[in-house]
């Protein structure tokens, strides 16, 4: 049972949670420029005023336990708030400063990176982004846990507890080998998609789920292919080799059809879409900075994106 007196410090926390981002002893305790013996005992020292194990430590692995991950999103928030306390007191107002860890998921991260880095540099010169891609349930986990500060990826995330930004709105395209019916037409009804040879993203994606429910809205049944991706490219590649049409974000398709010899169909009005945002955790005390660097990111949107002009928190 913990000691209801006990009242970690942020030394402890801070310990905890590099360990848990690293999962490695020497590089946590290099990463806070103190000795591994230190950061051991600052841990130790935790758990015991706790009375919980948050850490298993192994010859070969560290691992974070069941109640460490359940604990360690409130240790992120409170180190967020301590850093926003000192920077406030500080009077420096200067906004984000320092890494900044951004996760993105694979079908936004290739498209709206290239132009996305050099605009944060620019405007943000003394913020070092970390760039993270990984699939939407992993990227809120890691955002819930702390090893992330804020991600990219399709509204709405449907997760407690976090603030969403949207950024821009873009169509799905359909993708097709040159020769096929549909190649050019621009008016495409989204029930033409029932009986297509259709090739999505692995399970996971939400690309993937988007389709999927868009077929459903309109009872379209699709034919179920055996090809497995997990990237887009490699959909693509597949769609250029005869074995089906895919559906594609309208950002990519610039960058995708460009590798192959490919066709295009575009939906009539409304066309079927999504909405990428920027989200971050609702007790972050950064909600100011946040909302800044998300116009950073819209404003570097790809072209066919339809940009929110004035972004809003949800």
């Amino acid at each position: 049972m913990p000691d209801q007196s006990y009242q970690p410090t942020l030394s402890q926390l801070r310990a905890f949670v590099t360990v848990a981002e690293f999962r490695h002893f020497g590089t946590a305790a290099a990463h806070l420029n103190v000795s591994q013996p230190t950061l051991s005992q600052a841990l130790a020292a935790l758990e015991s005023g706790l009375g919980v194990r948050l850490i298993e430590r192994s010859t070969r692995r560290v691992m974070v336990t069941t109640t460490g991950n359940h604990l360690l999103g409130y240790a992120k928030a409170v180190l967020d708030a301590s850093d926003a306390f000192v920077t406030a007191a500080d009077g420096v107002g200067e906004g984000l400063t320092g890494p900044i860890r951004i996760g993105l998921i694979p079908t936004v991260a290739p498209y709206l990176l290239p132009a996305m880095l050099p605009a944060m540099h620019e405007a943000l010169p003394s913020v070092t982004p970390r760039i993270v891609e990984d699939r939407t349930a992993r990227l809120l986990e890691s955002l819930r846990s702390g090893l992330l500060d804020v991600a990219v990826l399709a509204l709405p995330s449907e997760q407690h507890g976090v603030t969403e930004i949207p950024l821009y709105d873009e169509d799905f395209v359909i993708v097709t080998p040159a020769a096929h019916e549909f190649a050019g037409r621009r008016e495409v009804a989204v029930d033409a998609l029932d009986g297509l040879p259709l090739l999505l993203l692995d399970e996971g994606h939400c690309l993937r789920d988007q389709a999927l429910d868009l077929c459903r809205s309109v009872d379209a049944r699709p034919v179920a292919r055996d090809t497995r991706a997990t990237s887009l490219s490699t959909v693509i590649q597949c769609v250029a080799g005869g074995l089906g049409v895919t559906l594609v974000p309208d950002s990519a398709v610039g960058v995708e059809t460009a590798r192959a010899q490919l066709g295009t169909a575009r939906f009539g009005d409304p066309a079927p879409g999504r909405t990428i945002g920027l989200v971050f955790r609702a007790s972050s005390a950064r909600a100011d900075d946040y909302a800044a660097l998300a116009e950073i990111v819209a404003a570097a949107a790809p072209s066919p994106c339809r940009r929110h002009s004035a972004t809003s928190a949800a």
